[in-house]
């Protein structure tokens, strides 16, 4: 392109390269066009549809300092099978005195029988470990379309006539849950929530009218490169992003014993009392129990075949070794990106192999 367009919808520079970043059009779609709209403003213009849309870290970051010097109601959604990952460090500092309203989406991934009331007490908490004290704290399925009711009632009751900012992570289903609320109210003005079939124009943002004095706003996503996944294939993604829910499996090991999930997580049982691990990852990723004087030859020599996904030896990812001593009974050993290992009985020394560059920290047992 020999100028510089900017969509006519969110004011975002146009771009033809990627359609994951803020401005995407069609090469097909620029052909003798005087005014352009990107993919993601004409979908919601067609559509009723938010897509979302990825920001690198240090761009979304400014963009959460400018939040910091409005008056307006923040709504921050972390995925709650990627707790760590989707979690926004330093995020209170971001946003200034500004009420946080905290929503925890895909609760449909836990299993049915996980107490509410337990889980919200755990969220609550780690969200104070993090230094994030909100206002309210809503469960969601986005995607099934439970909690939007809830969701709604709590942003109507804390906004107070301000804006609304849409914060999170990718993959966190933001836009989902937009989506999800333009389903439920854009049709009915009496609700306390109603939508235009029209974006504004706030650079890299969507805008939504709530009323006629305010509006809510759909931000770009962060990418956490400490998540696993993002540079793997679209086939390998399906396995090891769960869409159901998580049935936990059980591993009684004795030290000296390892179990591997996939070709991508390897954890030795180093040293301590025979225990119970309970592995909380995707349904479709296979589980190998074996020594640990046979792990270092299964990985990667035999990916593709005892360890699988991925699907060939050439895409095995290289693992990194963490070490982890557990301490407390019923601690989760997280992996970004893939879920968690909770450990039943305290006392264990644990060696984690995860690919590398791959987030890996304890906490508290979700479960």
């Amino acid at each position: 392109m020999t100028e510089e367009l900017h969509c006519a919808g969110c004011g975002a520079p146009i771009q033809n390269e990627d359609k994951n970043k803020a401005g995407y059009v069609p090469t097909s779609a620029l052909v003798d066009r005087a005014t352009v709209i990107c993919q993601r403003c004409f979908r919601l213009k067609h559509y009723n549809e938010v897509q979302d849309v990825d920001m690198e870290d240090q761009d979304f970051r400014d963009k959460l300092h400018e939040l910091g010097r409005k008056k307006a109601l923040i709504v921050k959604i972390v995925d709650v099978f990627d707790f760590e990952g989707s979690w926004i460090p330093g995020f209170q500092r971001y946003v200034g005195d500004n009420p946080v309203l905290l929503m925890v989406n895909k609760t449909d991934l836990l299993p049915h029988s996980l107490n509410e009331n337990k889980l919200l007490h755990w969220i609550r908490r780690q969200a104070k470990q993090q230094g994030l004290k909100p206002k309210d704290v809503v469960l969601l399925s986005a995607k099934n379309k439970q909690g939007i009711q809830e969701a709604a009632s709590s942003i109507e009751k804390l906004r107070n006539g301000r804006d609304v900012y849409v914060t999170g992570c990718t993959n966190v289903g933001k836009s989902t849950f937009i989506n999800a609320l333009i389903a439920e109210f854009g049709e009915n003005e009496e609700q306390d929530i109603t939508t235009s079939h029209f974006p504004g124009t706030t650079l890299d943002m969507i805008e939504v009218p709530l009323d006629e004095q305010a509006s809510l706003y759909d931000t770009p996503g962060l990418i956490n490169d400490k998540q696993f996944g993002r540079k793997r294939s679209l086939k390998e993604r399906k396995e090891f992003i769960p869409e159901k829910e998580l049935k936990p499996k059980v591993y009684q090991l004795e030290s000296g014993q390892t179990i591997f999930i996939g070709g991508y997580v390897r954890m030795d049982f180093v040293e301590g009392d025979p225990n119970s691990f309970v592995v909380f990852m995707s349904n479709r990723l296979p589980v190998h129990r074996t020594k640990q004087d046979n792990a270092d030859r299964l990985h990667p020599e035999r990916v593709g075949d005892v360890l699988k996904p991925p699907y060939r030896v050439e895409d095995a990812p290289e693992l990194t070794k963490h070490r982890i001593e557990i301490k407390e009974e019923k601690t989760d050993i997280v992996v970004q990106g893939l879920g968690w290992i909770t450990v039943t009985n305290p006392r264990a020394s644990v060696d984690i192999y995860v690919p590398a560059g791959t987030g890996v920290s304890k906490r508290e047992a979700v479960i």
